[in-house]
């Protein structure tokens, strides 16, 4: 199994990109998971170059998509919103299609109690209009985040590692499925 998550933040020591990190303990020893670093690198979304000449990352980004059995997104939240760049790489799929009815999971992660819970209301609509398959009990939001994360980035909180493992379990079942 292939799976391809994608952190929603640019920082070098996100608590998005390790929460990846340790989720990608979770999945079975002979998966295939890839921790999608390239965001930064996509041009702003512009329909005319996806008309003539489509850049190298951003094919790179479709083959990734096209090539995963499911697809973890892992965001923070941004003035009550989702990073820019994150929502930009999103754009760049609308068109070619590959998340429509791929098994699809998202997590919200934040400093906040609330867990990021509008950006993640923001990506599961954008997500819900792109057709993407979101696994029921397969998302979830993170408040407090920092609360719950070692100074190494390991997941500290039993719930929260609970929640993952039950994320990931369902994200197979539901990969699996459509195979």
């Amino acid at each position: 199994m292939r799976i391809l998550a994608i952190p929603g933040s640019l920082r070098k020591n996100s608590s998005n990109k390790a929460i990846l990190q340790f989720t990608r303990t979770l999945f079975p020893s002979d998966s295939t998971f890839i921790l999608y670093e390239s965001l930064a690198d996509l041009p702003h979304f512009n329909p005319d170059l996806d008309d003539e000449q489509v850049v190298e990352s951003v094919i790179q980004l479709r083959h990734e998509l096209k090539m995963a059995d499911a697809v973890i997104l892992c965001t923070p939240e941004y003035a009550y919103g989702v990073p820019g760049s994150l929502k930009n790489a999103l754009d760049w799929i609308v068109s070619s299609g590959e998340l429509m009815k791929k098994p699809t999971s998202v997590i919200s992660a934040s400093p906040s109690f609330m867990g990021g819970d509008k950006a993640f209301a923001s990506l599961t609509l954008t997500l819900t209009v792109m057709d993407a398959h979101l696994v029921e009990g397969s998302s979830l939001m993170i408040g407090s985040v920092a609360q719950k994360l070692s100074s190494t980035g390991e997941v500290t909180d039993s719930y929260t590692i609970a929640a993952l493992k039950q994320m990931v379990k369902n994200l197979i079942q539901a990969a699996l499925a459509q195979v």
